[in-house]
C-alpha cells in the first residue's frame, strides 16, 4: 500500500479536494493524506461542490504537515506554488510532484460565480487526480 501526501497552504480547499478524489480513484491502492503549511479549516464551499460530484469530504480535518513526519510517504504532491516554495523541511524519500491550481477561496463575485470557480478548480483537480492514480498507483 502506497502513502500519498497532498500539500497546500491552508489545507482548506485544493488539498482537501485532491484528497477526496485521490481516495476515490485509488481505492485500496493507497492511503491518502492532506496537509498544509498552516490550517484554515475545511472550506464549506469545497465540501459543497464535492458533494455535488458524489464525494463526501465533510469529515476531513485540516492538518499541518508537522503532524505527518512519522509516515513514510511514497509520493508528495504540492497543489499550490506557495506550498512548494514555503513548505518547511519535510524529511522524506518520496517522489515529489507539483501542480499549481488556482485558489478558489480567492474567487470574487456573487455566490453562484464563486461556486462556479470552485467547480472549475474541482474539475481540474479531478482530472489531475485520476491521471495521477492511473500513472503512479
Amino acid at each position: 500500500m502506497k502513502n500519498v501526501l497532498v500539500l497546500c497552504t491552508g489545507n482548506s480547499c485544493r488539498s482537501q479536494i485532491a484528497e477526496g478524489y485521490l481516495r476515490y480513484f485509488a481505492g485500496n491502492k493507497a492511503t491518502i493524506y492532506s496537509a498544509g503549511i498552516e490550517t484554515h479549516g475545511v472550506n464549506p464551499k469545497a465540501i459543497q461542490i464535492m458533494a455535488e460530484d458524489g464525494i463526501d469530504i465533510s469529515r476531513h480535518t485540516s492538518n499541518t504537515v508537522d503532524e505527518y513526519t512519522q509516515i513514510n510517504f511514497d509520493y508528495v504532491i504540492t497543489v499550490c506554488d506557495n506550498a512548494k516554495e514555503n513548505c518547511p523541511y519535510f524529511p522524506t524519500l518520496a517522489l515529489r510532484f507539483h501542480q499549481n491550481f488556482p485558489d478558489p477561496a480567492k474567487a470574487t463575485g456573487d455566490t453562484e460565480q464563486v461556486l462556479d470557480e470552485f467547480r472549475k478548480v474541482r474539475e481540474m483537480i479531478k482530472d489531475y487526480s485520476q491521471n495521477f492514480v492511473n500513472q503512479h498507483l
